[in-house]
């Protein structure tokens, strides 16, 4: 697991576990969750249930799938779902986003971090990268659906140590609950490109460029000036 797929969660929670209710036991479901050089599960408070499910077993794996788009969850049984580097993986993902939703309570939130940029990488397959208007679009997919879902951020992360660009985006299952989620990770992370808040119309920090490109084109100009130069 790449740095900022680590650090990103560990601000979302962070951020959001002060609006449960003190006292309340917190279920956690994380799709996606064997442990490849890192386990989100280590940055989840330590009082929280946590069940790991993935298409195939392995450590950090408590429940294996038999269907990558059937969750073997009640509905409204979760309260946070969580999943990192997996979507792009997931050849109908808008199809697993619905699954989420249905096993999470009203007030329950999905913690959703997808690669914006990156290397093909299969696992078994690789289909996917997130661009800004992603959370939108999942949003207006859910409401196809007869579901009342609400994008509280989303943001696209700097690159951190490797060439991977995270789009992170958490969902809140019911809109009529927004008032009780008033903190947000953008309240204090700044290192970000093309913020979206609910409720509002503008990016925050908008940036057409990717950030690879952004270096490159540096790059290049510093190249060019030097020829100059000499």
């Amino acid at each position: 697991m790449h740095p900022t797929a680590m650090s990103n969660c560990k601000i979302f929670f962070d951020t959001y576990k002060g609006s449960f209710s003190s006292g309340q036991k917190i279920k956690v479901i994380e799709i996606g969750s064997q442990d490849v050089n890192g386990s989100l599960r280590s940055v989840a408070p330590a009082d929280y249930e946590y069940v790991g499910v993935d298409f195939a077993p392995g450590k950090g794996v408590d429940v294996v799938l038999s269907d990558p788009y059937a969750l073997p969850f009640d509905g409204e049984s979760a309260d946070i779902v969580v999943s990192s580097s997996c979507f792009e993986h997931s050849e109908l993902f808008w199809l697993l986003f619905l699954e989420i939703m249905r096993i999470l309570k009203p007030k329950g939130l999905f913690y959703l971090n997808a690669p914006a940029n990156g290397v093909f990488h299969r696992w078994p397959v690789d289909c996917w990268r997130f661009y800004p208007d992603c959370g939108g679009a999942l949003v207006t997919w859910a409401k196809r659906n007869s579901m009342n879902v609400a994008l509280l951020e989303s943001y696209t992360s700097m690159q951190v140590g490797d060439p991977w660009n995270d789009f992170v985006a958490v969902f809140l299952k019911d809109e009529k609950h927004v008032a009780d989620f008033p903190k947000r990770i953008m309240d204090s992370k700044s290192d970000i490109n093309n913020g979206v808040l609910y409720g509002g119309k503008n990016y925050l920090k908008e940036s057409p460029l990717p950030e690879d490109l952004k270096k490159l084109l540096t790059i290049s100009q510093i190249i060019s000036n030097h020829i100059k130069l000499t």
